[in-house]
C-alpha cells in the first residue's frame, strides 16, 4: 500500500483476518457492491461496536435477499485503532484500491471525523454509527454524511437536564481525552446551565485509562451532587466499578453516566449499575420487533444482547441498500439525495425523518437500570422513565452550525 506508515501497515496486517472481506454471494460473476466497515475491534469501543456490528450488516444484507441491483453484496471490516491517522488511510485505501462503496461505522469520533474528511473528498457516502460528537451533524458535516446513532447534544440533554431538574444542580466532570469527550461535556455542561446548574470544575483522562481513583477523588472533593462520566465503553465501566468501590454511589452522590450501553450493564453486573439512569434511543426488549431481531443477532454473538450501534448498523445498511436499489445505481449524490428524501424504516424505527444536515431524529428513550431483585430474566435490565420526542432530543438545525444548512 504505497505512502501508508510501517505502523499503520503492520496494524493492518494484524488485523488481516478482520480486513479481509467476507462475502455473502449470490449467483453470477457481477462485480460486488462493496460496505466497508472501519471499527475498533480490540479497545474500549470492541464491544458496543466491533464484531456486532458486522453481524448486524450481515443481518441487514440477508433480510435484502443478498444481492442489489443484480450484484453481490460484500462487507469489508479493519480495525480502525481509533487513531484517526489509521482511519484516514484505511478509508483512502479502500475507496482508491478495494472499490468500497460506502463506509460505515468509525468507532470514536476523532476517527469518524477523519472518515467523514475522507469520505468528502472522494464523494462518497459515510454511514456514521460509531462516533457519538455532535460536530458530525455541526460544524463539521458533510454533504454525503448521515448519523444514524446518538450524539452528544442528545445524550447531553436527555441525562443532562433530568438530573438536573431532579435536583442535581451541581456538576464536576471526568472527561475522555479527545474529540467525543470535549463534546459531550461542552454539550452536557449547556444542558446544566440551561437547566439551572452549576459546574464546578472537570477533569480529563486519557482514552483507555484503568485507574481512575484521582479522578474520582479531585471530583468527590469538589462537592458536586452529580459527577458526569463523559466517556464511554470500557472507560465508563472502570469509573462506574470504581465509584462503587470507593462508596461513592452509596454516599449521596449521582453518577451519570452520559453515554452508557447495555454491554457496559452486562460487563458490570446489574447490582453495580442499579439506579443509573441513562438516555438511548434503543433497547432490545421494546417491542416484538426488536426481540426478534435480538434473538437472530444473538445467535451469532454467543447469547449476548445487542446495543444501539447494532441496531444502528443494521438500520444504515438497510437504509443505504434501499436507496441504491431505488436510484439504480451507487452514485453518491443520488443515493444520498434518496436517503434524506425517504423516512428510514425497519424493526425499531417506523417513518423517521433524516434532515438536511444528516442528523437522523429517532426518538430518545430515558431508561433507569431495574434493581436486580425485579429482573424477570438474565437480560431483563432497565425500565423506561420517559419518552422524549425528536424535536426535543435533537439539537435544532439552526444552532447546529452545519454549513449546508442556509439561513
Amino acid at each position: 500500500m504505497p505512502g501508508v506508515s510501517r505502523r499503520i501497515l503492520l496494524g493492518s496486517m494484524a488485523a488481516a483476518p478482520l480486513a479481509r472481506p467476507a462475502i455473502i454471494r449470490a449467483q453470477g460473476t457481477s462485480k460486488s457492491v462493496k460496505i466497508g466497515l472501519l471499527s475498533d475491534m480490540g479497545g474500549p469501543y470492541r464491544d458496543v461496536g466491533g464484531p456486532g456490528n458486522r453481524v448486524a450488516t450481515e443481518l441487514a444484507i440477508q433480510d435484502f435477499g443478498g444481492t442489489v441491483l443484480g450484484r453481490p453484496i460484500e462487507i469489508m471490516q479493519a480495525d480502525d485503532q481509533n487513531k484517526p491517522d489509521v482511519s484516514t488511510s484505511l478509508a483512502r485505501e479502500w475507496i482508491d484500491s478495494a472499490g468500497v462503496d460506502v463506509l460505515a461505522d468509525g468507532a470514536a469520533s476523532s476517527s469518524g471525523l477523519a472518515i467523514q474528511q475522507v469520505c468528502r473528498e472522494k464523494k462518497k457516502p459515510y454511514l456514521i454509527t460509531g462516533p457519538a460528537t455532535s460536530d458530525m451533524t455541526g460544524k463539521q458535516c458533510s454533504p454525503y454524511g448521515i448519523h444514524f446513532s446518538y450524539d452528544t447534544y442528545a445524550l447531553a440533554h436527555g441525562t443532562g437536564n433530568a438530573l438536573t431538574k431532579a435536583g442535581g444542580d451541581t456538576w464536576f466532570f471526568i472527561t475522555a481525552d479527545y474529540a467525543f469527550g470535549y463534546a459531550l461535556e461542552r454539550d452536557t455542561m449547556d444542558a446544566v446551565k440551561a437547566a439551572g446548574g452549576k459546574v464546578l470544575g472537570s477533569v480529563r483522562a486519557p482514552l483507555g485509562t484503568a485507574d481512575f481513583s484521582s479522578y474520582l477523588v479531585q471530583a468527590q472533593a469538589s462537592g458536586a451532587k452529580v459527577i458526569g462520566l463523559a466517556n464511554a465503553g470500557t472507560d465508563t465501566q472502570n469509573c462506574v466499578k470504581q465509584a462503587a468501590e470507593f462508596g461513592l454511589t452509596t454516599s449521596g452522590v449521582r453518577i451519570a453516566t452520559l453515554l452508557m450501553q447495555i454491554s457496559d450493564v452486562t460487563s458490570l453486573g446489574q447490582k453495580v449499575c442499579e439506579g443509573l439512569a441513562y438516555t438511548d434511543s434503543f433497547y432490545w426488549d421494546m417491542t416484538d420487533r426488536t426481540r426478534a431481531w435480538t434473538k437472530r443477532w444473538a445467535e451469532k454473538m454467543g447469547g449476548r444482547v445487542p446495543g444501539l450501534l447494532h441496531a444502528g448498523s443494521y438500520c444504515a445498511a438497510t437504509h443505504w441498500l434501499k436507496a441504491v436499489q431505488a436510484v439504480g445505481s451507487t452514485d453518491a449524490d443520488a443515493v444520498v439525495a434518496k436517503m434524506k428524501a425517504t423516512p428510514v424504516n425497519d424493526f425499531y424505527n417506523t417513518n423517521v425523518q433524516i434532515r438536511e444536515d444528516g442528523r437522523v431524529m429517532h426518538q430518545w428513550y430515558l431508561w433507569q437500570v431495574k434493581p436486580l431483585a425485579e429482573a424477570k430474566s438474565q437480560y431483563d435490565f432497565c425500565k423506561n422513565l420517559a419518552t422524549i420526542a425528536p424535536a426535543d432530543a435533537w439539537r435544532p438545525l439552526s444552532e447546529g452550525g452545519c454549513p449546508l444548512i442556509k439561513s
